[in-house]
Parts: C-alpha cells; structure tokens; sequence
C-alpha cells in the first residue's frame, strides 16, 4: 500500500494502493500508522506523493456499496482517525500532487503543511455534495482550515474540479511546478521546513492548527452520528449508485 523512502532526512511516502489510492478501511488505518510511526523515526519532515496522474482519488465508493452499512461505519472510524493522525503530525508534512486528488484526496493534501502540485498532471476538487455525501468533522474542520474563507462555500456547493494553474489562483495549493520537478521541488520544500528547529516547529504547528483540532473532536462527537445516518441511508446509498456508475461511463478517477 505505502512504500517509505528516506531522502536525506526527508521521508518520501508514496501510495500504491490499487489504481486511484482510493480511500477504504484499511488504507485509511494504514497511511495513520505510518505517520505515528514516522513522529518518532528519524526523517525531520514528509513528503506525501502518489503515483502516475493519480494522487488520492478520494473515497472508495464501490467498498461502499458493496460492503454495506457496517463496513461504512467502520470506515468513516478509521477515516476519522486518519485525519487527526497526520493533521497532528508534529513534523513537516509537504503535499507532492502528481495528479488527481478529488473528494478526500484533496483533503488529504489539506492536512499537508504545503501543497505543491504539477502543472497539467490532474484536477483537485470536491464532489461529494453532488454525491450525497456531508462531510464527516474531521474533513470539514481540515478544509476550513486549508481553504480560504471566501472560497470555501462556492467550491463545495459547485463540486468544481480545478487544474493546478486555477487551483493555485484559489489558494487551494501553494506552488505549481513541471511534472517533472515536482518530487525534488516537494522534497526541497520539506527539507527546508525540516531545519527549522524541532520543538519550535512541532510547538507553533500545534498552536496554529489547535482550534480546528478541538473543533474536529468536539463536532464529531455532537454531529458524528448523524453523518454516518445520512451515509448509510438508502436514499444516499441511490445517490451514490448512481455518481458512481456516471463517473465509470466518463473514465473519471
């Protein structure tokens, strides 16, 4: 699922989980315990990359269909703890999109501490609103954290997919560069946060994100449930159905 590799005191993690790295159960479980294992190993920050034109497709919905309610609720617990796994990290975490990263794939890069995608490599965009699907505590708080204030409505409620030039002038990602230099530009980038001081780094990270931390962990205890009532309900079970079967006939991650 997840090949680690060490650059120089940067850790390149890339997913390799099926086509898309599409989000399920255990990838979820598994990205989060790669990132507390990598809170005490000695890498002093992270890449976080895909494969080919594909960075995170988002959730798998076809597991959602097929496995029924309770592998959901099971899911939306691990999806949950992976967002306060690595939105928590202490260490520098840099976002290296090499391709398309839509629905909880975008929102992975989110948790990033900088987004760096590649020109002309893929889309990034929020569709689930045109799913069905509300968004679980953990992915709202991240992406009122990461987005900005003014765009944060219009990019929900649209379900626009934006490519890396657009994206950029939205503040969704930090930096565009070739395809080709996006690896080394993205390492280059968590080296450099990596030399900042370790306590100081992990110290400030922790002041800037604690609001929306505390925010994630109050929310989903008040309106957790009734996210997962609404993801399991059949009207929305149609709704996804029907997303998924129009997105296979277009060739869509």
């Amino acid at each position: 699922m997840i090949d680690v590799e060490d650059r120089g005191g940067v850790a390149v993690l890339r997913m390799k989980h099926g086509k898309a790295n599409a989000l399920d159960a255990e990838f979820c479980l598994r990205l989060a315990e790669e990132f507390n294992a990598l809170r005490t190993a000695s890498p002093r920050s992270v890449v976080l990359a895909g494969q080919g034109g594909i960075f995170c497709a988002g959730v798998d919905l076809v597991r959602i269909l097929e496995e029924g309610p309770d592998y959901t609720r099971q899911f939306l617990e691990m999806l949950q703890g992976l967002c306060e796994v690595v939105f928590a990290f202490p260490k520098p975490v840099v976002a290296a999109i090499s391709g398309h990263a839509v629905g909880g794939g975008f929102v992975l890069a989110c948790m990033a501490d900088r987004r760096i995608m590649a020109r002309g490599a893929g889309r990034i965009g929020l569709p689930e609103m045109q799913v069905g699907l509300p968004f679980p505590p953990g992915l709202m708080e991240i992406l009122r954290f990461a987005v900005p204030p003014r765009q944060l409505a219009r990019i929900i409620y649209s379900g626009a997919a934006f490519e890396a030039g657009p994206a950029l002038e939205h503040g969704l990602v930090d930096e565009v560069l070739d395809p080709g230099d996006l690896l080394g530009g993205a390492v280059a980038a968590a080296g450099a946060l990596g030399e900042i001081g370790q306590d100081t780094f992990r110290l400030t990270k922790a002041q800037i994100r604690q609001s929306a931390l505390e925010r994630m962990r109050s929310q989903q205890r008040e309106i957790g449930a009734e996210v997962e009532r609404i993801w399991t309900s059949p009207e929305t079970i149609s709704r996804v159905r029907l997303y998924v079967e129009q997105t296979l006939r277009r060739g869509r991650p």
